[in-house]
């Protein structure tokens, strides 16, 4: 049996939402949308049911926890997805904040808001931050499992909307792009 293809996106708000329905259409994937919650609101295990009943690849999922201190909801969630055997995952989407809830993991690149991939990390609002570290509070499980590809990006809803979904969603339309460049899927 083949593996079902995935890409996580560590956010799941009502902005997030709509952007990651739009851009996992632009890329010819499907998007599990009833992965979206502040926080998830599906376990690991109902979201891996729901990928299993997806009619195509690639599948993208969100998972946030919203804030919540240590080991969320989305990062539940998260974990259990990677975890599955009959689950590849393609990378993940890192949705960064400038709190200090979250948790700083190493980025392989990102997209600014303007659409520019770039080697280091981007702030929320998708602005250089010349460092390799974003900050998000779905992010800290990600040290430590294996995952191909990390993208960073800024918040959907703080870009000064230029992820609008009345535009396509083209920030996170690249950085569901560039997961799929880097596993020769594109």
């Amino acid at each position: 049996m083949q593996k079902r293809k995935v890409i996580l996106v560590t956010d799941g708000d009502t902005v997030a939402k709509k952007a990651v329905e739009i851009a996992a259409k632009n890329i010819g994937g499907r998007c599990i949308s009833m992965s979206a919650g502040n926080p998830t609101p599906l376990t690991g295990k109902e979201i891996i049911e729901k990928i299993k009943m997806a009619h195509h690849d690639p599948v993208v999922v969100m998972v946030d926890d919203c804030g919540d201190e240590g080991e969320g909801r989305g990062e539940k969630a998260l974990l259990d997805i990677v975890k599955c055997p009959e689950i590849e995952v393609l990378g993940v989407v890192a949705v960064t904040s400038n709190g200090k809830e979250g948790s700083n993991v190493e980025v392989d690149c990102s997209i600014t808001k303007d659409g520019e991939k770039i080697n280091g990390a981007v702030d929320k609002d998708g602005n250089n931050t010349f460092s390799k570290k974003i900050s998000g509070d779905t992010l800290s499980v990600l040290k430590d499992i294996k995952v191909p590809i990390i993208v960073g990006i800024g918040d959907p809803g703080k870009m000064d909307f230029k992820d609008d979904v009345y535009i396509d969603a083209p920030v996170t339309t690249a950085a569901l792009k560039e997961i799929m460049a880097y596993n020769n899927l594109l």
